[in-house]
């Protein structure tokens, strides 16, 4: 064993360490590293605050660095820490899927209300969802947790993201309410209908999708790449999602402010008697259009 295996390593000197490490990246270095060594040591920050003189092994020391090391190379938190928050649960996350991002919250939001009032007005007790590019399943997973009478369904071209979905339903006690499939937009579900549908697809034009070192460059680029306008996902789920919606179904569809307008006009021209407008998200932002299905 290294005679390095014996240094005595504090709580207080390696997170010293951590920070110098992290510099300039994120930000805060100083809340990332606590993130890290508690993510390491298996304790919560309140407790590594309180206690700066605790022992760290050296391999508890050893795993830490690399992964401050890893995040300063510009690698997102939530990957380094394989754990992403979104609506008050922590999901499971690599770079086979998108980091859950706050705004996707509203969505849910809006799943959920939507759902609450149909069920008051037609007596129904179930409800069932389709979330359309389902990645790691954060939609799909909140929307089943918050509304125990919810089937929901998701849809993603990506085995990894099929199997991240499926593995964050059983960690939430959800996986008897959720089913995926791998496959393009509504194609695996063709033949049902759904009171809800939710769809996060991409909507980044091509020439602006990020690279390394920009976190989001390590982002899978299928869920990212929306083709010249950013639109070209959403140009070719459109025109069948009307088969997949009931009368009176809700359809929401995220996207970015450049491009809510345009997005706003293929809804509007693929459901020419629906109720159709863009919302906003905690900043203020235009970042989705919401749709609701009248009557042929």
């Amino acid at each position: 064993m290294s005679a390095l295996a014996h240094v005595r390593r504090s709580v207080a000197s390696t997170l010293t360490r951590g920070i110098a490490v992290l510099g300039e990246q994120g930000d805060s270095p100083r809340s990332e590293a606590l993130l890290l060594i508690a993510h390491v040591i298996n304790r919560d920050r309140a407790w590594i605050l309180a206690h700066g003189e605790a022992a760290v092994s050296h391999r508890e020391f050893e795993r830490f660095l690399v992964l401050c090391e890893r995040r300063a190379t510009g690698v997102p938190l939530a990957y380094v820490l394989g754990t992403a928050g979104f609506y008050g649960r922590e999901f499971a996350v690599d770079e086979s899927v998108l980091v859950p991002r706050p705004e996707t919250e509203h969505l849910v939001e809006e799943a959920l209300r939507f759902l609450a009032q149909r069920r008051e007005t037609s007596g129904r007790s179930s409800a069932t969802v389709l979330d359309v590019g389902v990645g790691s399943g954060a939609i799909a997973c909140t929307i089943a947790a918050e509304n125990p009478s919810a089937f929901v369904e998701g849809t993603d071209t990506s085995f990894g993201a099929i199997a991240m979905a499926s593995h964050n339903a059983r960690r939430l006690g959800v996986g008897a309410r959720c089913r995926f499939h791998r496959g393009r937009h509504g194609l695996p579900v063709s033949e049902r209908v759904f009171d809800a549908v939710v769809a996060n697809l991409p909507y980044v034009p091509s020439a602006d999708v990020p690279l390394p070192p920009a976190p989001a460059g390590y982002e899978p680029r299928e869920a990212l790449d929306g083709g010249h306008d950013g639109l070209e996902v959403y140009r070719e789920f459109l025109p069948s999602a009307r088969q997949l919606l009931a009368v009176g179904g809700l359809l929401l569809m995220e996207a970015a402010p450049p491009v809510i307008e345009g997005l706003r006009v293929l809804a509007a021209l693929a459901f020419p008697r629906s109720s159709l407008e863009i919302c906003n998200d905690y900043a203020g932002l235009a970042r989705y259009v919401k749709l609701v299905v009248e009557a042929p």
